[in-house]
């Protein structure tokens, strides 16, 4: 059974709304993850973080642990602080709509 099936099977299939939960919950954690590595990997600490982008350290650790809601300014902020970039893709009716 592949991942995809797994989920199916517990989760329901894509569309339904404990799956929609879980994928976008599993979305919000990826990228706390990758914030906070590429936090670690530029040598910031969550303080230095926050005050680049006119946040408390708090909101960078919640943040990092998926504890918070944020804005897509928030996250552009993040990526320029970091120097990183962000991209964001947007599925409509199986047509996928790249920007």
């Amino acid at each position: 059974m592949n991942l995809n099936e797994l989920k199916n099977t517990y989760l329901g299939e894509r569309g339904t709304q404990k799956r929609e939960i879980y994928e976008q919950e599993l979305r919000v954690q990826i990228l706390a993850e990758r914030i906070k590595q590429l936090r670690k990997d530029r040598k910031l600490t969550q303080a230095q973080l926050g005050k680049l982008v006119g946040v408390q350290r708090a909101q960078i650790s919640k943040l990092e642990n998926g504890m918070s809601n944020v804005t897509i300014g928030t996250v552009i902020k993040l990526m320029n602080a970091l120097n990183a970039q962000i991209n964001f893709s947007i599925y409509k009716e199986e047509e996928l709509i790249t920007s």
